[in-house]
């Protein structure tokens, strides 16, 4: 393919984005915004950026944060494996490298939640080392300028797009030239409605003289989506509040939600008070049935929790035998607790 990197580099240099991390961009700064950015929007993410600079100018200054500090800063961001994978690849640049990321890709892949593209982020933005990204948008352009026909979320794919991308990067400067693939996709050849008809790769894209932009990339079905279905108790006695931490290997391990009864179907409230773990909760207490919540759809990646809030009232509190796992707190101290989404948006609704 006749592709002209200066086409590519002068593209974005008329059209990039100003994010705080392309001013100068030093390795942890590069790590910090390719994690917050793995399924996030630039729009949503650079908030939460921000942040943790402000509040983690450095990654010693993260490695010494605890994870609850960290998860709370994340919270709304989803994945929170990403915000645990941080952390904890935070402490092992500290312990391993004395605070300085290697430059080096295959040590940088060694570190928690660094994979290829990641390690190839940072190896070629930072320390402008020979590595070619390919991130959902690179697939996107790629795809288009072969036109492959290759569904790019299957395993053979990957080898394939990673040949392509190293063939076509510019070893010169492969640091921007990554930026610019990423911006392209991002910003000119996006998902719907790309500018084709203005594309300074129009003349080299196979796609657009095949007429199958709109068909590139091809994308095999999703896996199918489960249902769960959590009855949440909000359990009150005057101004504090039962929490519970999330312990378990499932979703928003770590977090903190409120003392749950989950079922393979939707319960009416006879149906929750009448359930096994209800009355060993509570016993013979006396308790008073405060109010429901209008049902709750929260939708995750391969799953779709149906949850309902039922507010509880008790004069006293539970035996500590009958709250093993949950821990009382004051209803003004949740904002110092990392909680899920869903449970943000009960809480402001």
């Amino acid at each position: 393919m006749n592709f002209t990197h200066d086409t590519l580099i002068n593209w974005f240099a008329e059209n990039r984005r100003d994010l705080p991390w392309r001013q100068q961009p030093t390795p942890y700064q590069v790590w910090l915004s390719e994690i917050i950015l793995q399924q996030t929007r630039v729009s949503q993410g650079l908030d939460y950026y921000l942040r943790f600079i402000e509040r983690w100018p450095t990654v010693i200054d993260l490695a010494a944060a605890t994870e609850e500090e960290v998860l709370k800063m994340w919270q709304g961001l989803g994945y929170y494996s990403r915000a645990r994978n941080l952390h904890h690849c935070a402490q092992q640049v500290v312990e391993q490298y004395d605070g300085q990321f290697p430059a080096d890709f295959e040590k940088l892949k060694q570190l928690k939640g660094i994979g290829d593209y990641t390690a190839a982020a940072i190896a070629s933005i930072a320390f402008n080392l020979p590595h070619a990204v390919v991130d959902g948008n690179v697939y996107r352009v790629l795809a288009r300028l072969y036109d492959i026909g290759t569904p790019i979320n299957i395993n053979e794919s990957q080898n394939l797009f990673a040949r392509l991308a190293d063939e076509l990067l510019n070893r010169e400067r492969p640091g921007l030239h990554n930026q610019a693939m990423m911006e392209f996709g991002a910003l000119h050849c996006t998902p719907k409605n790309p500018n084709c008809l203005h594309c300074p790769l129009q003349a080299q894209c196979l796609a657009f003289e095949h007429q199958t932009v709109m068909q590139r990339p091809v994308k095999l079905q999703k896996l199918k989506v489960t249902t769960r279905y959590f009855n949440y108790l909000v359990i009150r006695i005057k101004d504090k509040i039962y929490l519970r931490k999330r312990c378990s290997n499932d979703i928003w391990r770590n977090l903190y939600d409120f003392p749950c009864i989950e079922s393979e179907k939707p319960m009416t409230i006879e149906e929750v008070i009448g359930s096994e773990r209800f009355i060993q909760l509570f016993g013979n207490k006396p308790f008073t049935l405060a109010k429901t919540s209008p049902v709750f759809t929260h939708k995750l990646t391969h799953r779709t929790i149906i949850a309902q809030f039922i507010e509880i009232k008790l004069e006293e509190e539970l035996l500590q035998i009958e709250t093993k796992g949950l821990i009382l707190t004051r209803e003004k101290d949740l904002e110092h607790y990392p909680i899920p989404r869903l449970i943000d948006l009960y809480l402001n609704n």
